[in-house]
């Protein structure tokens, strides 16, 4: 699942790694998801340490006594310097360092201190081997909470989605990805499904 809205999403700003709380609306949408999932009987939970993914899995959970477990491979891509700008520039302009981010993924060479889509998406399988997978036949159901671009990474290396494509998914505030463990073997049932009307940061 992806966490609710913030105001830097709102107002279309790299989060990255910064830790942005969720804004009023992403409370809401956080609890109108929780109110869907409410019969979904989650043995483990885990989640981004970052406040916004944090949040959204205690409002997700409820009153549930489910421990709620905090990994670092669960954070959002780290854009190094860039992170608080507004990206709607780069995406317009070629020569904007970036641009390839948005436009050309396949193309895209992070800044020093900033991570590549390869990164990201190895720490997730490290998370996927290392908590999951010990987790077939224990649990039902488990609720993983973290981030746009970490959850796209995390969905396309386990479909086998090349970079080219890397924004095929529309993956809104709160959007929640399906996915079943069965025989060591993890695959996607369904992506981004939402709860709520007018779905809100699909794409950035």
């Amino acid at each position: 699942m992806r966490h609710g809205e913030t105001d830097w999403n709102k107002a279309r700003r790299l989060q990255g790694q910064s830790d942005i709380p969720l804004n009023e609306n992403g409370i809401e949408l956080a609890s109108v998801t929780a109110r869907a999932l409410a019969e979904e009987p989650f043995g483990a939970a885990f989640c981004s340490p970052l406040g916004r993914a944090k949040e959204t899995a205690k409002i997700i959970l409820g009153t549930r006594e489910v421990p709620l477990y905090a990994d670092d491979r669960l954070k959002e891509i780290n854009f190094g310097a860039n992170e608080g700008i507004c990206f709607d520039a780069a995406k317009e302009n070629p020569e904007d360092p970036l641009h390839d981010f948005f436009c050309r993924p396949e193309h895209y060479l992070p800044p020093e201190g900033a991570e590549s889509f390869a990164q990201v998406a190895e720490r997730g399988q490290s998370f996927l081997q290392e908590k999951i997978m010990p987790l077939e036949g224990k649990c039902k159901t488990v609720l993983i909470v973290a981030h746009g671009a970490f959850n796209r990474c995390l969905l396309n290396s386990i479909v086998g989605t090349p970079l080219t494509d890397f924004w095929r998914i529309l993956l809104p505030n709160c959007a929640v990805s399906i996915l079943s463990l069965e025989d060591g073997q993890i695959k996607v049932l369904e992506e981004s499904r939402v709860y709520y009307d007018h779905p809100v940061n699909g794409k950035p």
